[in-house]
């Protein structure tokens, strides 16, 4: 291996930034690329005539002032390279949202200072477990009235089951958020506000400064020592093993809006966060430092560039070092193919590249051959990493098209959006594509779904909401779904693949299933 290679390889960090919505995400990342950089002012998501945020790209995006898709962006800070996966924390996130986390070698959770943990947060730190991914916890707004910081501690505890270890300790909230102590360093980052000015000014003061009453008041310098004893007596101790396999959190407060707390918190993370992972693959696990070249898709977007109706597919490259023109295997469609147009994205702008590394990102153009979970490598090495599960839609709907005479345009576009992953389609069994079940993990995807089938395909569709809540794969592949003893409320369908599965109104549809049925194996994965 050159010596090159290792260090472009070491230098690499690779992390999705993951929350509820409203916690803070988008304006997170925003202030990381401009410590990169990468832009030159921040665009937050608020009101009409705000300038949208950089990772925010699609229409329907920019109308709504949300994050619809997960956007990668790559910039560099001092000698890091760094790629975010940007997810949508909105509260109809999308399978999309899944999926991106396994593209990353770690995640930032963003935590709302006053609202704790909430339930979006919850279902996507259960992702990372599946990953046994670095968390690091990022409590934002304490520069609005905040909860306790023990109580915000324990609840990550107990509703996540991850330790917590705090970097640093915030000093009041709201209009009392005085700073913030830095454990290691045994210093005061003084936080002060200069009238609602984005930027602040941060003043450092050790913490036996005898001027430090004066900086921060009697009051919070006599809780904070209080706090400190507390937290050094009986708080989980740091341990960076713990943390590198998703034990252990390390806790940052901060406020991203006013930028205070991030640029320590982007410095310790770096510090804290390894370089690219190996990944699991069917002939054992594949070192990033083997110089022969490979990578996974996953995920896919189509008209990115509305003139061109062009089909990303972005990769996440595993191993060695790409370039472009280079020849590869395309392990699914069993063929050697050179991967055209290689660009990097910062958001919807794309630069073309003549070459990337383990740990990167990249997009390709994509003829239609790619699926969600492909491999391509080096054509002497042959193997394929692990698939990519497919999650469980929580809403489902009847879909059909308005004018019959546009069957096709029906058919290319449902399932172009669904090789995406922003949906999933479903069929009667034996039924034909003229009428579809969608199924999606959050509702707003069915007006997405509504607003690119009419924008991109010229296609006007009726919907009709089906009283489902829950869907499971059928694991026994022997097994019939027309002999098995179901409730009258539970439907047989079958996924674009040919997989079987059932839908159910509620649980008990589930445990009826299960205890009518002794031989049924049910999952909420499927298999990609």
């Amino acid at each position: 291996m050159s010596k090159q290679l290792e260090q472009e390889i070491n230098r690499r960090r690779t992390f999705a930034i993951i929350s509820h919505p409203d916690a803070g995400k988008t304006t997170l990342t925003e202030k990381f690329l401009l410590y990169g950089g990468a832009i030159t002012l921040a665009g937050a998501v608020k009101g009409k005539k705000a300038k949208h945020a950089v990772s925010d790209w699609m229409e329907i995006e920019k109308q709504r002032g949300i994050s619809v898709t997960s956007s990668v962006m790559q910039f560099q800070y001092e000698n890091y390279c760094i790629n975010i996966l940007d997810t949508p924390g909105h509260q109809d996130f999308s399978e999309d949202t899944y999926r991106t986390l396994m593209a990353a070698d770690s995640a930032v959770m963003v935590i709302d200072a006053s609202k704790g943990v909430e339930n979006q947060t919850r279902k996507l730190f259960k992702v990372c477990l599946l990953r046994d991914i670095p968390i690091f916890t990022f409590i934002n707004k304490m520069d609005r009235e905040a909860r306790n910081p023990f109580d915000l501690l324990e609840e990550i505890e107990q509703e996540l089951g991850i330790k917590t270890c705090p970097i640093n300790w915030p000093i009041g909230s709201g209009k009392e958020f005085k700073g913030v102590y830095e454990r290691q360093k045994k210093t005061i980052l003084a936080f002060t506000a200069n009238n609602g000015q984005k930027e602040v000014e941060a003043v450092e003061a050790d913490i036996n400064d005898p001027h430090l009453e004066e900086l921060i008041g009697k009051e919070h310098r006599d809780t904070l020592v209080d706090d400190i004893e507390l937290l050094d007596g009986a708080g989980d101790e740091f341990d960076l093993e713990q943390v590198r396999h998703g034990k252990l959190s390390p806790v940052f407060f901060g406020s991203a809006l006013t930028n205070f707390g991030v640029e320590p918190f982007l410095e310790d993370f770096l510090k804290m966060t390894t370089p690219p992972l190996p990944r699991h693959s069917d002939q054992g696990e594949v070192d990033p430092f083997d110089p022969n070249f490979s990578a996974f898709v996953f995920k896919i977007q189509a008209n990115m560039n509305k003139a061109h109706r062009d089909r990303i597919a972005f990769m996440r490259i595993c191993s060695g070092k790409f370039e472009k023109g280079m020849e590869v295997q395309h392990i699914q469609g069993a063929k050697k193919m050179r991967l055209s147009q290689p660009q990097q994205m910062m958001a919807q702008d794309r630069e073309v590249i003549d070459e990337a590394y383990a740990g990167d990102i990249i997009g390709v153009f994509d003829p239609g051959i790619f699926s969600i979970g492909d491999t391509v490598c080096a054509p002497s090495k042959k193997f394929a990493f692990e698939g990519i599960p497919t999650f469980a839609p929580e809403h489902f709907s009847l879909v059909r098209q308005v004018d019959t005479m546009k069957r096709k345009q029906f058919i290319k576009g449902t399932s172009q959006i669904a090789q995406e992953g922003a949906i999933q389609i479903f069929q009667e069994l034996g039924g034909g594509m003229e009428e579809v079940i969608v199924g999606v993990v959050g509702t707003l995807q069915f007006d997405v779904l509504e607003y690119r089938l009419k924008n991109e395909y010229n296609v006007d569709i009726r919907m009709e909401g089906l009283p489902y809540q829950y869907i499971r794969w059928i694991e026994n592949e022997d097994l019939d779904p027309k002999k098995l003893n179901l409730s009258s409320d539970t439907k047989r369908i079958q996924d674009l693949k040919g997989n079987h599965l059932l839908l159910f109104a509620n649980e008990w549809s589930i445990r009826w299933a299960e205890e009518h049925n002794k031989e049924l194996r049910l999952s909420e994965f499927g298999r990609s």
